[in-house]
């Protein structure tokens, strides 16, 4: 017998350098996957044609039609009204400003589309099927080259009154600090992403600190990349270990402040850093947030976790965005 239409969903995961698609059932399981570079350079439309490429060649490799899915949810790297599926100001994206991606989507592949953030889709990829099973409140901490954050109340993604919540990474630590990339100074971006722990560490080698660093950063064609920050760390390096401390140390005050505001009961670290570091990463934040806590009452319930998902939890959010949808449709 065939399965209805809605048992099939799709997410796709847009970002600056890739572009996943992955056909789930109904049980969660990934069925067929594809995967392009995004070439930004090529603009929303052609960036958007690769997006409706990578879709069909995700569902040829999970062996079923387009026509079987209840509706595809995708992840943009930027701020996104979820109401009209507008992606405003995709900093990795060239030529992003108010794109209607959703609209322009179901245009062309003739299904029902959602859009949100991409982190807000990776955090309820691991709330759904990853790390985050099982509770009903939880944040989502992505720390890669910028800090993203989600956040799940009740067993719902929130949004906030103007879709904006979660831009946890640009809280501000310090009103004076470092520069952030969105242009204000203080934010936990600008002390805590890999975007900060290199720019803390390119100014200690430029000042001549001795380091195994730039061995290791000309083995990868001077790219701090996560990898890098991991064999300094495992060879001891001082000034990798320093960096790491401190950044480190500002994802623990966010932590306390999350806790204190939301009072979730679980907290989900992912992102490339957290993939490449594992989770003794996690320790010494667990440590700087709980002094700060004000309700000290059952605070080493609050779980401190790994994402598990990897790559695949943006992908896996974007399908289970949907799943109220196949709920009506089923």
């Amino acid at each position: 017998m065939a399965k209805k239409a809605a048992s099939y969903r799709m997410g796709i995961d847009l970002g600056g350098t890739k572009i996943l698609a992955a056909v789930i059932g109904p049980d969660g399981a990934i069925l067929g996957m594809a995967k392009k570079k995004t070439r930004d350079e090529l603009g929303p439309d052609g960036v958007i044609k690769r997006m409706v490429d990578t879709a069909n060649e995700a569902a040829a490799a999970a062996k079923i039609s387009l026509k079987a899915l209840a509706g595809v949810g995708v992840g943009a790297p930027s701020a996104v009204d979820f109401k009209t599926g507008v992606v405003y100001s995709a900093s990795n994206l060239a030529g992003w400003d108010e794109v209607p991606l959703g609209a322009r989507l179901q245009a062309a592949l003739d299904l029902p589309v959602l859009v949100d953030n991409d982190v807000n889709l990776g955090t309820l990829g691991e709330f759904h099927l990853g790390a985050g099973r099982g509770c009903r409140h939880m944040v989502g901490i992505f720390v890669g080259t910028g800090v993203g954050g989600g956040i799940i109340v009740d067993g719902k993604l929130y949004r906030g009154a103007r879709d904006a919540a979660g831009e946890i990474g640009h809280m501000i630590m310090q009103p004076d600090g470092p520069l952030c990339g969105c242009g204000r100074r203080g934010c936990l971006e600008a002390f805590a992403s890999r975007t900060a722990i290199e720019r803390v560490v390119r100014a200690q080698l430029a000042e001549g600190r001795p380091s195994i660093l730039p061995e290791l950063l000309a083995a990868e064609k001077d790219r701090m990349t996560s990898g890098v920050i991991k064999q300094a760390l495992e060879a001891q390096d001082p000034l990798m270990v320093e960096a790491i401390g401190s950044a480190q140390y500002y994802l623990g005050l966010l932590v306390a402040n999350l806790i204190n505001a939301l009072d979730p009961e679980m907290i989900v670290f992912g992102g490339g850093v957290v993939e490449a570091l594992g989770g003794d990463f996690l320790a010494p934040i667990r440590e700087t947030a709980l002094p700060y806590l004000l309700q000290q009452r059952n605070a080493d319930k609050i779980k401190i976790v790994p994402a598990t998902l990897g790559d695949q939890a943006g992908v896996l959010g974007g399908a289970a965005l949907l799943a109220p949808f196949t709920a009506r449709k089923a």
